[in-house]
């Protein structure tokens, strides 16, 4: 099972404070929209995302359709598939996507420490 791409979702207190932090270990800004206080910043292959009053806690996040830098991917499993394969192994899902939607659609779950996982499809699902 393919998740796309990885990404560390932060829960900024700041995000001016926390973009200027990042960017001394050089980060740069890669998306998102510093007024609406979220931005996506990249180094190399590594990316994390800043969101201020978005989220209560960090969040692992993951990308299906996107590659590492966020070029779409022609045939990818569509989180819909991934959402049935979690289940089928008996993961306890915390939200799940319409399972007979089309579009983008995410889902999160806890791991066993507590740290929330969103698997988020910004893409639409590919024909099979």
């Amino acid at each position: 099972m393919e998740l796309g791409k990885f990404s560390v979702s932060l829960a900024v207190k700041d995000i001016a404070a926390s973009k200027a932090f990042y960017e001394k270990l050089g980060f740069t800004v890669s998306g998102g929209v510093q007024e609406q206080n979220w931005l996506v910043l990249r180094n190399g292959t590594t990316t994390v995302g800043l969101f201020q009053g978005m989220f209560e806690r960090n969040l692992l996040t993951f990308n299906p359709g996107w590659t590492h830098t966020s070029e779409g991917l022609e045939d990818f499993m569509d989180v819909r598939e991934i959402q049935a394969l979690l289940e089928s192994r008996g993961l306890e899902l915390t939200t799940a996507a319409d399972a007979d939607g089309t579009g983008p659609a995410s889902l999160t779950l806890i791991d066993p420490d507590g740290n929330p996982i969103l698997i988020d499809q910004h893409v639409p699902r590919p024909e099979r």
